[in-house]
């Protein structure tokens, strides 16, 4: 089964990834949260261009990528995990655990390092919130990010599966909780507990300092409450709240030549961490 699951790995992920899109994209239609304020044609074809570019890249710069790392390590015995003996499913999980771990302190980074949060806030400058901001990435951050997640992956010495596993969540609930759908209030208090809801997320997106400077997880909503990073609910409620940042506020900044620009040529803003305000 691994070993099926690694040959296809670019078509497995790339099948997960569009099911996954075309659900919340329809989702959205029947039952949207927020009246979207930019045009979308533009948006969608900026954030999906943008992704293409992304992929392409990645493909150039890291032909084998994180599979790629874990297959080495696996073949060598490197890493933590290829030198104990437990169940194959323990690993896997906390493969997932673990991983998802890291990819938190990396969020939390680019929000600390002014020079890291200039590439970030191309995912932030967003004027509205729907499943495309969450494949929305400057390519120099997702070069940035693989490198970490390969170095992660070398130290850990997970399965194959496990990171493609993982590669799929990660891709699957960026797309589900940066979508623009409404869910039952008690539904997302119940979600929350195990994963992150588009509700809980929307608010990491308020151009509010100290929101934006919250909940930083993608996928396991843990991290949060643990490190005191989570905020419940927006201050002026979902449907009020002001997405994107203070000083990207034109739409013609949402096209993709600005958003590759974008971190050469924008202001950080009073963003980073480390000059955040206190409430």
């Amino acid at each position: 089964m691994q070993d099926f699951v690694v040959a296809f790995e670019p078509h497995v992920r790339l099948g997960a990834f569009l099911g996954v899109f075309i659900l919340v994209a329809l989702w959205e239609l029947a039952a949207p949260r927020r009246l979207l304020r930019v045009s979308k044609a533009v948006r969608w074809m900026s954030n999906i261009g943008i992704v293409v570019i992304d992929t392409v890249l990645l493909r150039l710069v890291f032909p084998v990528a994180a599979v790629g790392i874990a297959v080495v390590a696996g073949s060598h015995g490197w890493g933590l995990f290829n030198a104990l003996a437990w169940p194959f499913w323990v690993e896997v999980v906390l493969a997932v655990v673990v991983l998802d771990l890291v990819i938190y302190f990396q969020h939390v980074m680019f929000h600390a390092v002014p020079g890291l949060w200039r590439l970030h806030m191309v995912h932030h400058a967003d004027l509205d919130f729907d499943l495309t901001t969450g494949v929305r990435f400057h390519p120099f951050e997702v070069l940035l990010s693989m490198v970490v997640k390969m170095a992660a992956l070398g130290a850990l010495g997970a399965a194959p599966l496990a990171v493609i596993l993982f590669e799929i969540l990660l891709s699957a609930t960026s797309i589900f909780n940066h979508g623009n759908i409404t869910l039952p209030p008690a539904l997302d208090r119940l979600l929350r507990l195990i994963v992150v809801t588009p509700d809980m997320h929307r608010v990491h997106h308020s151009a509010i300092a100290n929101e934006t400077n919250s909940n930083f997880g993608f996928n396991l909503p843990w991290w949060d409450r643990l490190f005191g990073t989570y905020r419940a609910q927006p201050a002026a409620g979902h449907e009020n709240m002001t997405i994107g940042l203070e000083q990207f506020r034109e739409p013609r900044l949402q096209r993709l030549w600005h958003m590759l620009a974008l971190p050469f040529t924008g202001a950080g803003g009073e963003y980073p961490i480390g000059r955040r305000g206190v409430d």
